[in-house]
Formats: C-alpha cells, structure tokens, sequence
C-alpha cells in the first residue's frame, strides 16, 4: 500500500483491498459482521497491529533528538508546487506539507492508522465510511481543518486534479457533513472493498486558501498546508528547502511520535545522477537510495569510504517487487502479435547483463508480483483454474497448461539458440528476413522501433539489447530525453518501448484497473502505457478486488498474474529484496527497522557523529 500523501508518485498510487478486514482495538471483521462503532485503525486482513492507547510505532524512538539539517538530491528541474496537476514538474518533497485523514504503518502489509481523522467507521457492506476529524488538526495559518475541507478537496481532485483521480475516487457517489467533525462518503453499488480505506488516504486541501486561486494552474508561490513541514526558500530548478513546523498540530499523534525530527530539509537538483554521485561523496548531500548496481559496486570506493564517513549499507525489505521491463505500446502495429513480443524477449541476455553489468546483483522477475506469496509459479493450482476457466477463449491457452519462463542464457553472451526461437516466432507472425533486414511480409516494412530513456544511465544495458535485434534484423534504435519531455511523451503514449516499472503492493486492488483496465488505456496520462485493452483482464481484476479474505485475494492475484505473463507484455527485467542506501555517518535511528520502508523520517541527525565527521574532514583538509 502506497500512502496518497507519503508518496507524490501520482501515477504510481497503490491502492488496497479490502476481504477479511479488521478494523482497531483488535476486533476482526468480516464480511458476515457488522461493526459501526468507531475505531481507531483498520487493516485490510486479520487484525491491526497497534492497539486503541498505542504510544508509537515500534519502529520509532518517541525520545529522538529534534534539529539538524537533512540534504537530499534529486536530478531534473521543477516549476510547481502543485503536484495534484498533470501541468508542470512538481518540485521533490511536497508530500511533506499535506496530512492525510489516515496513514499507513510501515511494519504491516496493509494498516492505516488515524491522522487528521480520530476514528473510522464502516458497515460490513463497505457501503460507506465515515471519519470523524481531530478537534487539533490545523492549516499552518491557524485555521481548524473542516469537513468542508475534506469535501473540497475530493471533489476538487476530481474535477481539476491528475486524471488519476477521476478514476481513483470514481466509485464516491456522495460525500456530506453528517456532524461538527463527522464526513460520510457513499459509494456506489458493486463490490468493491477497499473503498473505506482508499478514502483514508484523501490528501486534505484547504478550501479558504484554494478559494480565489485556480487550481487547475502551476504555482511558484508555496501553498498552505498542514503537515509537519512547509516551504522555506527555494529557486526553481536548483533547490528546495523545507523547515519543521514547531508548533505542528499533529506531533502528538502516535503515528507521528518519533518522526520529522529534522529542522531542515533541503533538496539540491542535479542534472544527471552521474554529477548526483560525485557530489554526494565530495559531502554535498548527506544519503542517497542506489539504483545503478554498477555505482553500488566500483564507484563508492573513495577515500570517505575508507575513513569510515560513508556507509553502505544493504538493508533487507519484504515488499513485492512489481515488474520492471521493456514495455512495448500495444498501440503500435509491430507490437499487437504476442508471438512478435514473446521473439523480442528471446533477445534480452539478463544473464550476461547480471555478471558484466550488474556484479550478480540481481534476480531475474518472474512474476508481476515477485518477491511475495502473490506471485504465480509452476503449473496452476485448482483453486486458480477455477478462476481461469471462465475465460478460455479469451486468454492464451498456455496459463492453463505450462509454468510460464523467461527465456534464459548461459551467460556467455552467445545467445544465438534464443535467436534461432525469435526467428521461428518472427515467421509465424508474418515477419522474413530479407537483405540482411526483418521486413513485414505483407508490406515490405522494415521491424524498426526506439527504445525511450529518461536517464543515460540506462544506455549501457538497452545498447547490447539493440546489438541482440540487430542480428535478427531489428532496426531499434535508443533516445534519451529530458524528464519534461519523457513524462509528456508517457503521458501522450508518444513512444514504441519504453522501460517501465510498476510498483506492487501486497494487497492489490483497484489500482491494478489503472495498470491493466481497458479504461485507462484510453486515457492520457494513465498508468496503462502498454494499452491492453482485455475483457478477460478487465473481469479478473473485478474479481481480485471483490476477494472476500486473504487466500482468495492470494488466488485471484496468482491467477492476473499468469495472464499478464502469457500475454508477453515486457521484456521482464530483474529485482532485488534489498534497499542499497548509502549515507555520510551523521545518523542516528531507531533499534527497530520496518519491512516494507527505509523510515528516513524516523532517523535523526546525531549530533556528536555529525561533529565528529566535519572535525575530521576538515583536519584532512
């Protein structure tokens, strides 16, 4: 679960769903219960870790030092402050200035807590929900946070905000005051039961401040909000900063006790992560998530890294790992045979990529939900036939009959068997290799396609893939462009491949609609980028959101999963189960790690290491 507020991915939201639910003060719910009373947390299965009177997370140091500034980077520009919009690039960190009426617990797979609401509650139906406010909860200007506020800010979201949203909150049929602090949404007919907690992630506006400004417009001039940080200063395109609201009306919630200790947090922009790299180690910013395996392996060596003032640091999470890959646009002719992207697969070398690229850092994906009990292995079980036989006809035929592979090499970087089975699936879909170049056999057209890159860092593993296509008399070439212009082109599905990654939760619900649902593929800017466009996908994501409990969730999911392989959609990539962070030695943290997050917001800035470090920097200048 990706919380709306804790993560400004607005394409990459994840939602929940909702079967055997629990809601707080650990009493279960399930679909045959009614429970209405308000209560202080809900979880999608079993029950909430935390009970009623929790003080904190257990992964939180409620005595943790407050001070200190945090420097972070990210690479790009920005131009708003509006991140809810599809105008503009919104600037890093915004997420810090908003409160949620819920928020999720890092240490669970699928737990919200209280955060601008005190309680919730809902039907056995999920028919409704209502979230009763904090009378504390306050905008950074005084003003008490209202139910109108909370009313505003969804239908705000939906009629000016990312398409996204439309889709999002689409099955909110009423949203009304029923009390001072009491707000009720409806929702419509059908089965859908992750709404309630969907509606706990609403990113709260504030109506008087949005009043007599268009939302619908990019901004430079920091808005109100009501987490604990706001805007300090900033130039646009450079940096960001970000100062701790002291008298932070929410600092006494347990789900906040022991976090945003930093006084200041400060983003520096980069113009690419090469130039990011190097003035991380020169000390120009304090910790950086490592995402090039080659840089984890060769480029940290430094001499801070040897005195000891830079960590590295492999830190285990049990998060799904999602699907990375070359993903093809399905609106493109070359691309609508599945024979024709099955034979582009047989052209990808992971093996030689993991040992000469990599250092054997990576495992292969297998699964969209790799890296969990989600994912779909072998043959499929009864329980999944079930699911699936409803739609022979309409599904390859293979997901009811062979364990679905990625095609695989020796590592050598002879490849040319795989070859020899791209070339067979190449012929039948109707493509010949003449003059030393693959043509369509019907018009003579040669098989030519770019290969879409936001980053350069990428070059070094899409080049020995086009040297691969270009033996089977591919003409695919690779493009790197500005990030302005890659998201334009990804929302316009302006592009032939691309490599895209969709994140996963461990309860998948209504988000997957966005991933995969006929709708969305007609909508610019959706997360459908692939554009498929199945009414057998369509239906088995109906039914993985109607699950009942967490062994039929399990089971559909397994089932969506074998369906989205057998259709060939991606080149999978690889994955790892491990968050790579390195950071200058300056940090405290708490004793517990979560599973599912790196928690940065829990740590703290020590202040004796952090003297101690500038103390010996300076004695080696």
């Amino acid at each position: 679960m990706i919380n709306l507020i804790k993560r400004l991915r607005i394409y990459g939201l994840i939602g929940l769903v909702l079967g055997s639910f629990s809601l707080g003060n650990s009493t279960k719910v399930t679909a045959g219960e009614a429970v209405t009373k308000p209560v202080h947390g809900i979880a999608i299965h079993g029950t909430v870790k935390y009970p009623p009177d929790f003080k904190h997370f257990e992964y939180a140091d409620p005595n943790a030092p407050k001070g200190g500034i945090l420097r972070r980077h990210t690479t790009g520009t920005f131009d708003s402050f509006n991140p809810f919009i599809i105008k503009g690039n919104p600037a890093a960190g915004l997420g810090m200035i908003y409160d949620s009426l819920m928020t999720s617990s890092m240490d669970e797979p699928s737990s919200e807590y209280g955060q601008i609401a005190e309680s919730v509650e809902t039907p056995k139906d999920r028919s409704w929900v209502i979230f009763t406010l904090r009378k504390e909860a306050r905008w950074h200007d005084g003003k008490p946070i209202t139910v109108d506020d909370v009313i505003f800010s969804l239908e705000t979201l939906r009629k000016k905000g990312q398409p996204f949203y439309r889709f999002y909150y689409a099955n909110v049929s009423k949203a009304e005051q029923i009390g001072p602090r009491k707000v009720k949404f409806t929702f419509k007919g059908g089965e859908n039961r992750e709404l309630p907690v969907i509606m706990g992630q609403l990113t709260v506006l504030p109506k008087h401040y949005w009043k007599d400004r268009d939302f619908s417009k990019t901004t430079l001039t920091p808005p109100l909000g009501s987490g604990a940080y706001k805007i300090k200063k900033f130039e646009p395109g450079r940096f960001i900063t970000y100062e701790r609201v002291k008298s932070y009306w929410g600092a006494n919630v347990p789900a906040n006790k022991g976090a945003n200790n930093y006084d200041i947090i400060r983003f520096d922009y980069y113009r690419d992560s090469t130039v990011a790299l190097e003035a991380f180690k020169a000390g120009e910013y304090d910790l950086r998530l490592e995402n090039s395996s080659k840089a984890w392996a060769t480029a940290y060596n430094s001499p801070p890294l040897k005195a000891g003032w830079i960590k590295q640091e492999l830190i285990r999470h049990y998060n799904a790992a999602g699907m990375q890959g070359f993903a093809m646009n399905l609106r493109k002719p070359m691309f609508k045979d599945p024979r024709v992207r099955r034979a582009l697969a047989y052209a990808f070398d992971f093996e030689w990529s993991n040992q000469n690229l990599f250092y054997g850092q990576y495992t292969r994906s297998k699964s969209y939900f790799d890296n969990s009990d989600l994912a779909s292995t072998g043959l499929p079980s009864k329980d999944e036939l079930k699911i699936l036989e409803p739609f022979r006809g309409e599904i390859p035929d293979e997901a009811f009959t062979k364990p679905y592979t990625v095609p695989m090499t020796d590592g050598s970087g002879n490849i040319r068997p795989n070859l020899r089975e791209a070339f067979k699936l190449l012929k039948a879909a109707g493509w010949i290799f003449k003059k030393r170049k693959l043509v369509n056999g019907k018009t003579g057209k040669p098989f030519r396609f770019e290969i879409l890159l936001v980053s350069p860092l990428f070059e070094r593993v899409v080049l020995p893939y086009i040297r691969n296509l270009k033996r089977l008399g591919i003409d695919a070439r690779v493009r790197t462009v500005d990030t302005s212009q890659y998201r334009r082109r990804l929302d316009e599905f302006d592009f032939d491949v691309v490599v895209h990654s969709v994140g996963q939760s461990l309860s998948p619900g209504n988000e997957q609609r966005e991933f995969w649902g006929t709708d969305s593929a007609k909508r610019k800017g959706s997360r459908n980028i692939i554009g498929i466009e199945s009414p057998a996908i369509d239906q088995l994501i109906d039914l993985l959101i109607a699950a009942p409990n967490r062994k039929e969730l399990t089971t559909r999911v397994r089932a969506l999963d074998r369906v989205l392989l057998w259709g060939h959609y991606v080149v999978p990539h690889w994955h790892t189960n491990s968050f790579r962070i390195a950071y200058w030695d300056i940090f405290g943290r708490p004793k517990i790690m979560p599973k599912y997050n790196l928690n940065f917001m829990y740590w703290w800035i020590d202040r004796n290491k952090a003297e101690a470090v500038a103390t010996k920097r300076k004695t080696k200048k």
